[in-house]
């Protein structure tokens, strides 16, 4: 009998495959249960024309679908190079019998090398001035001299999406950099990691709500208000309580932004801004168009990407 292999030869890989939105879920499932550490799920049209776009809004009738319509499924598991596709194929068969899915032929295996996954990830995080006032810093990073006088906000990866690295986040801190003056009152629409919301506590606002759908987000985004010393209010609801605020900021996607149109406009006071991010700049006019109470104007562009932003008149 082949004696078990030592952890030394053990390698980290990855199972992926192509399937259906109906048996996604249900896969993902039995894979973990069948032995894998992790599974996750993603569009397998990202990146191309076919891209489909995944939101909910509370409230909402939402025809939209949980789960992508060709979702990729990748598993990771631990095994050694030379028993790797047998394992694979044992996970997979384990898998689909438990979801009572036939078993695919087309699946792919990757082996992912070993490093130090901590240093790694602390490596692909280094610290962004933002504007003239920000600095966006993970929590690991020393205070350094060439960044005295600017607003640091730590922000370490985590629970939500929202870094500074993205070109929506990163353009919508420039239009906070560049408009936010103090004591204005500030909505985060979409916080996730409350990335926004923090920069406006630091540039002077006074008062801010964070507003999201998913709990994880929102505790995300009051970790990080409190490690930054920044008050904030956070809410899992939709944002019909709420007083019009001087600034309204969205970071979410464009099928949602113009689903959420009568929403986002009502909660712009007379004179105040509205600020919406997380659409290709071929998207712009599209979702312009369904704002009619407020002018929107493309403010900037970055790798492909726009904000929109207007004020709503007096």
């Amino acid at each position: 009998m082949p004696n078990a292999p030592s952890p030394e030869d053990l390698q980290w890989f990855e199972l992926s495959l192509v399937l259906a939105a109906s048996e996604a879920e249900q896969l993902s499932d039995c894979l973990l249960e069948a032995g894998a550490v992790c599974v996750q799920a993603e569009d397998a049209q990202a990146n191309t024309e076919d891209e489909q776009a995944i939101f909910a809004e509370p409230g909402l009738e939402d025809p939209h679908p949980r789960v992508w319509a060709q979702t990729r499924l990748t598993a990771l598991f631990e095994s050694s190079p030379r028993q790797a596709d047998h394992q694979a194929l044992a996970l997979l068969a384990n898998a689909c019998d438990q979801a009572k899915i036939a078993l695919t032929s087309s699946w792919q295996l990757k082996a992912l090398e070993n490093q130090d996954w901590v240093r790694l990830t602390q490596s692909q995080f280094q610290p962004i001035e933002i504007g003239e006032r920000l600095l966006i810093t993970p929590s690991w990073e020393p205070e350094q001299a060439a960044h005295v006088g600017r607003k640091r906000l730590v922000l370490d990866p985590g629970l939500a999406f929202g870094t500074g690295s993205h070109p929506t986040t990163a353009l919508c801190l420039r239009w906070l950099d560049a408009h936010l003056r103090g004591a204005e009152r500030v909505i985060d629409y979409g916080c996730g990691s409350g990335i926004l919301a923090i920069a406006a506590g630091l540039l002077g606002a006074t008062s801010i709500d964070a507003i999201d759908i998913d709990p994880q987000a929102l505790i995300a985004t009051k970790e990080n208000a409190k490690r930054n010393r920044v008050d904030l209010q956070t809410h899992l609801t939709r944002a019909d309580r709420l007083a019009p605020a001087d600034m309204v900021l969205a970071n979410i996607l464009a099928a949602p932004l113009k689903l959420l149109a009568p929403t986002l406009e009502s909660l712009v006071k007379p004179g105040g801004y509205l600020v919406l991010a997380g659409l290709l700049t071929r998207q712009v006019d599209e979702v312009a168009s369904c704002y009619a109470t407020i002018g929107l104007q493309a403010w900037q562009d970055l790798d492909g990407w726009s904000v929109l932003a207007g004020q709503r008149p007096m």
